[in-house]
């Protein structure tokens, strides 16, 4: 009798041991799958459009006025923090973050995988996680961007409906979203298991409220109308593919075939789920997550290879789920295929060459060899990185040449212009140009559909005001005319 109550003390200490244990293992390789990510100086435009945001939010900037992209706050705000704390002329600090939001969903799936199947089951669900989170493109999954720090909130929302924590729940769905738009993916399943519990009456309302109010503070603490314009409702014409469905299939399906390749250990144990009732009868929830993901991945036909990290923490479960039922070989054969796999990714990021970055910090340099730190300039380009690694400036709000034409990744169709930018753009533009006119323009347009002869405001500008006088690798710099 007197051995009863030792039992949730006995428990507390197993689980305790449990995470001592599997905790580190996680944090190692959390670091060793990340170790490329500190080899270069970004890794993608995205890093390089945060970094210019970032220094020009420290500056006084308010975003999505002075500052705009089509993007939520949080990131944009972590990246500024970050600068304020250890200053702006390294992204090492936001590598170190991104490990550490890797290391926390691993252990978010490990304690959802553990809670339903048992212990081993969360060792190999954070494990999976980790092993397959970088297997893309490096340039997708080694940079600190939208996805990495999206997935805790996707898997935070999980691990709270898991509980039934509802309020909870709903705060990390808001989190996902304000992350990354497509973060909201993840409500459907955070929904269904809501159904599923029964709970829907006294349930419902704590996560509306929940996810209602992380949202609203954001908005009201930029501007209510520019948030809902450049997180909602501004890019119809940038979902568009028309003239480019080939390239956009292209896409789609080699950032598909490359992650099918990192996953190779995750799909045969995933396939046997959908056959076969017992080895996956693997909750309704997680097939929800997936297919939530996987519409996300979709959503505006754009299918950039690091849109598809959305999609590792459902597989990674799914197929810890479908192992867990099946014999001890093949969850060896599971986990080894996946570290092969992962050394191989690793091996990539490590000894990839990066051309575009090399093309970058050359006309940085040209950049800041002929302008002042005071001076702002105007690279016309879609690789916002060459403001950061030249310590200028833009002249105006909108960092790419995207927001002004509706190009994007590589999308060479009928819908680039100046009537497809970003609606009221040009006028805010051509103030921006008369009231502070850039010192240097470059002309990375390199034969573009966006090259300044197709586009009359900024053809204008150039030949009433600038004269050529270098060209780097391709690139053209312009100065401006001395007037008088």
């Amino acid at each position: 009798m007197l051995a009863a109550p030792l039992a949730p003390a006995r428990t507390t200490v197993t689980r305790t041991a449990y995470w001592a244990r599997l905790l580190p293992l996680l944090a190692t390789l959390a670091c060793v799958t990340r170790i490329p990510s500190f080899r270069r100086p970004l890794w993608n435009p995205d890093e390089g459009f945060l970094a210019v945001q970032a220094r020009l939010l420290a500056q006084g900037g308010e975003l999505y006025d002075t500052v705009v992209d089509r993007k939520p706050p949080l990131l944009p705000w972590l990246y500024q923090a970050a600068f304020m704390l250890c200053g702006s002329g390294s992204l090492t600090p936001l590598r170190v973050l991104a490990v550490l939001a890797q290391l926390l969903t691993a252990a978010l799936l490990a304690s959802l995988a553990r809670r339903r199947w048992g212990e081993r089951a969360g060792r190999t669900a954070g494990v999976l996680y980790l092993l397959v989170s970088v297997g893309l493109n490096p340039e997708d999954a080694q940079a600190a961007t939208f996805e990495v720090f999206m997935l805790p909130w996707t898997a935070a929302a999980l691990w709270f409906a898991d509980r039934g924590r509802w309020g909870a729940a709903g705060a990390a769905v808001a989190a996902a979203f304000l992350t990354k738009q497509t973060g909201g993916a993840v409500l459907l399943p955070v929904v269904w298991l809501l159904h599923q519990r029964g709970g829907t009456r006294a349930g419902l309302p704590r996560l509306a409220a929940g996810c209602a109010a992380p949202v609203l503070a954001a908005a009201l603490a930029t501007d209510p109308a520019g948030f809902l314009f450049w997180t909602v409702t501004g890019s119809a014409a940038y979902a568009s593919v028309t003239g480019s469905e080939l390239h956009v299939l292209a896409r789609a399906l080699t950032n598909a075939g490359i992650l099918a390749v990192a996953s190779a250990g995750l799909l045969p144990p995933v396939v046997r789920a959908l056959r076969d009732v017992r080895a996956g009868a693997a909750e309704v929830w997680l097939w929800l997550w997936l297919a939530s993901s996987v519409a996300a991945v979709a959503l505006g036909c754009h299918f950039f290879g690091h849109y598809y990290l959305q999609l590792t923490p459902p597989l990674a479960l799914l197929a810890t789920a479908a192992l867990h039922v099946l014999p001890r070989d093949g969850h060896t054969a599971a986990v080894l295929t996946s570290a092969c796999c992962c050394a191989v990714f690793v091996g990539w990021g490590l000894l990839a060459p990066r051309p575009e970055l090399a093309h970058a910090e050359r006309l940085a340099a040209a950049l800041a060899h002929r302008t002042a730190p005071a001076d702002r300039v105007l690279v016309w380009g879609i690789h916002p990185e060459t403001y950061w690694l030249a310590g200028r400036t833009p002249a105006t709000r909108y960092l790419t040449a995207g927001l002004l034409t509706n190009y994007s990744g590589g999308r060479d169709g009928p819908q680039v212009g100046e009537k497809y930018a970003v609606a009221g753009a040009w006028p805010v533009f051509r103030r921006e140009m008369t009231a502070h006119a850039p010192a240097l323009v470059v002309d990375d347009s390199r034969g573009k559909p966006y090259a300044p002869a197709r586009l009359p405001t900024l053809h204008r500008l150039l030949t009433a005001g600038y004269t050529e006088v270098a060209r780097v690798d391709g690139a053209v710099l312009y100065a401006r005319v001395p007037e008088g």
